[in-house]
């Protein structure tokens, strides 16, 4: 992909992929490559574009016609309009893409899937059940995510004096997850009058939990609430409901998100807390599981697996 934007050409070509990915030594007899557009369009049934965001749409266009795309970056999870706003680049693909979270959006039969952000799949999985309903009146997200979710490359939140026995709260207002969340969670309900969303980092290598503070139009109970959520998860693989309070080592390593309920009846509030892998679920195993789809695969093939704990 060394002719797409953005890209450092053969920085790893000729190399076993082991000698940048330790753990896959003897596992996978694999080296990287630098092929051109067009000879990944020919040697792919599906490409899976992992870049930096604002290069994939320099290079999806070239793919599509040759190979099923599953896009890892920003680029197309959002109207191009809203995109420039709350990415600050220019988009020039104007192209739709099925937005790929599949317990909310079926991607068969698409060539281009915009895999979703991290920080979005724990939120939206949170309040989809009651928002579909039109239940809510506001829901406020307060997420926690390990410093895997600040990229590979170093940075303060990375740093390890910063960040060891500290939490971190960073772009309390401005994140820019909060555009797909209320995308997400308005195409059920447009009249949903406010989402609020604010993210921490905490010193764990990866995961997120998100507790969802959903408020309710009228009170609900335990047992009626819980029962919406099996109604709307009943055929969901990996989305399990849990009976005690999610956590992250859990579902570490998994593509699975554990879902926990409490209900505020004082306060007409739900309490949702959700726990994913950010680097399994909250990206390459949830772009596996849209691929999985579209080729009518079964939707675990190669990511039924439990998680790492403890």
């Amino acid at each position: 992909m060394a002719s797409g934007p953005g890209f450092e050409p053969g920085r790893f070509s000729g190399k076993p992929v082991s000698s940048v990915h330790g753990h896959l030594e003897g596992i996978y007899d694999l080296s990287f490559e630098n092929p051109t557009l067009a000879e990944v369009g020919d040697r792919c049934d599906v490409v899976f574009t992992a870049v930096p965001h604002g290069s994939a749409m320099g290079i999806v266009p070239e793919l599509l016609g040759s190979a099923k795309v599953i896009d890892l970056s920003a680029d197309y999870r959002l109207p191009p309009r809203v995109f420039e706003a709350v990415y600050g680049l220019e988009h020039s693909d104007v192209r739709d893409a099925v937005y790929g979270l599949p317990e909310i959006h079926d991607v068969t039969g698409h060539d281009l899937v915009a895999n979703p952000g991290c920080y979005p799949t724990g939120a939206v999985l949170a309040a989809a059940p009651l928002v579909s309903e039109r239940l809510l009146s506001l829901a406020v997200f307060d997420s926690k995510s390990g410093i895997s979710g600040a990229g590979a490359g170093p940075s303060m939140v990375s740093h390890y004096p910063v960040m060891a026995e500290n939490v971190q709260p960073y772009k309390l207002t401005t994140h820019r997850h909060s555009a797909e969340i209320v995308q997400e969670l308005k195409r059920f309900d447009d009249d949903l009058l406010s989402i609020s969303f604010t993210p921490h980092v905490v010193p764990s290598v990866r995961g997120i939990l998100t507790t969802a503070h959903l408020f309710t139009i009228e009170s609900m109970d335990g047992e009626e609430t819980r029962k919406l959520y099996e109604k709307f998860y009943y055929d969901k693989p990996f989305v399990r409901l849990r009976k005690t309070i999610s956590s992250l080592p859990v579902v570490r390593g998994s593509n699975f998100c554990d879902i926990y309920i409490e209900t505020d009846d004082d306060n007409n509030r739900v309490v949702v807390i959700t726990a994913i892998d950010n680097l399994v679920k909250g990206a390459s195993g949830q772009a596996i599981q849209n691929m999985n789809i579209i080729f009518n695969l079964d939707e675990t093939t190669g990511l039924w697996q439990p998680g790492l704990a403890p």
